[in-house]
């Protein structure tokens, strides 16, 4: 029978935490310990994960730094704790989320459980009707600028729990492991792959701007994913000023807005005749801008809409390039789309919401592919490049179901407009 503890947590939070680390996978952190690899002796691992939370013996191991390229060069910083660390974070959030979801505002999408990026961008997409002029608000750094002692001030609002609260000042505090292996101690930030920075962000933002908002701004509608934020508004000098008050109020909370990725945006179409020199800003992955459209009564006209951005379909043509199909003749075509369906489906699921053509050109690349992969897989397309589309055009017909961009393309062809 265990003694008792300083802190009450219980067992079943501990075993209910590993679950969802398992189910979400991810890699290993500084220990090189896999998912799996911490399953191997489960029974010991969380007893002793408890044991120590529960003593307030535990100290976070530093979290791995991987750094993800971006578009423009420069890389984002992610941190990748250890899975016992992932499942102690993930009893905090556990603790934390049924407190702090019914407080989030309305708005708020990223993160949070019931919602999504695509109810953030349809909200978006209607307001931009209504509204002429967006703010695109782009915090500079935003998880590694965090300030510690406000994060923890606004924590405290919620709770005294004091296991919580010493948890997550150490999280805030544990060092980062660099790739050369060096330690390299923080002073701020909460890092970007940890499971329990999401909710602290949110948190964060939530007093810096949601709240301040409502006071000060209330006539200014916006949707919020993460430190992703969108602000409607009437006219340019409305904007101009909120932009003003936010430089001022993020100066307060120890934030700055990004000069050059923050801009105003005049939401044109065709009803809407001036000009500005922005006409487009790209949120969760989408291009909004000036679009044909077909209107009711079978009219035509220009509508401002998002579609997949040039950034996204960038990134899915360097991955469906990566995947080499043409230097994978010992597979078979099942095979393939065994292998790449999950991807090819993950992007429809997600591209496909609003103005689906902008994503066809790019899943049609896929079999340009599959056609290069048929000529070295079989003799006699080699020298007939017209005779591999055939093939594949009646292998399309005859199982247009084998890959997922065949029923986007083919089956289901309802290509133009917003959905």
């Amino acid at each position: 029978m265990d003694k008792a503890k300083p802190f009450d947590i219980p067992k079943r939070e501990v075993w209910e935490a590993f679950k969802k680390v398992k189910a979400n996978q991810g890699a290993a952190g500084v220990d090189g310990q896999s998912v799996s690899d911490f399953e191997a002796d489960l029974s010991n691992n969380l007893y002793k994960l408890w044991n120590r939370m529960s003593s307030g013996s535990y100290f976070p191991p530093p979290v791995r730094r991987v750094d993800i390229p971006k578009d423009d060069g420069r890389t984002r910083p992610l941190g990748i704790p250890t899975v016992g660390d992932r499942i102690a974070q993930e009893v905090v959030k556990r603790y934390l989320e049924p407190r702090l979801e019914p407080i989030f505002h309305a708005d708020s999408y990223g993160y949070r459980p019931g919602r999504s990026a695509i109810e953030a961008l349809r909200k978006a997409r209607q307001r931009c009707w209504r509204y002429d002029w967006v703010l695109d608000i782009d915090v500079k750094s935003y998880f590694d600028s965090i300030d510690w002692a406000l994060l923890l001030k606004a924590v405290r609002k919620h709770t005294d729990c004091p296991w919580v609260l010493l948890y997550i000042e150490r999280w805030l505090k544990a060092p980062v492991q660099m790739e050369d292996g060096s330690i390299v101690p923080r002073a701020a930030g909460t890092p970007q792959g940890g499971v329990v920075s999401p909710i602290l962000a949110n948190l964060f933002l939530h007093y810096a701007f949601d709240l301040w908002m409502g006071r000060n701004f209330c006539d200014i509608p916006f949707e919020r994913y993460a430190d992703d934020v969108i602000c409607h508004c009437r006219s340019a000098e409305g904007a101009r000023a909120l932009w003003s008050a936010l430089e001022a109020r993020f100066t307060a909370c120890r934030l700055v807005l990004h000069p050059q990725k923050t801009k105003l945006v005049y939401c044109k179409d065709t009803n809407r005749r001036g000009d500005f020199p922005d006409h487009s800003f790209d949120f969760l992955g989408y291009s909004f801008r000036p679009r044909k459209a077909s209107w009711r009564g079978s009219q035509y006209g220009v509508s401002f809409l998002p579609a997949a951005s040039p950034k996204a379909l960038k990134g899915i043509r360097q991955t469906i390039r990566r995947w080499a199909f043409h230097h994978r003749p010992d597979k078979t075509l099942a095979d393939l789309a065994r292998m790449y369906n999950p991807h090819i489906q993950g992007w429809i699921n997600y591209y496909s919401h609003f103005y689906r053509s902008a994503l066809s050109w790019t899943m049609r690349r896929i079999d340009a592919f599959l056609i290069r992969w048929a000529r070295n897989k079989y003799k006699r397309l080699r020298p007939r490049p017209k005779g591999a589309r055939d093939w594949l055009a009646r292998v399309v017909r005859a199982d247009p179901n084998l890959f997922a961009h065949w029923r986007f393309l083919h089956v289901n062809s309802r290509t133009s407009g917003a959905v």
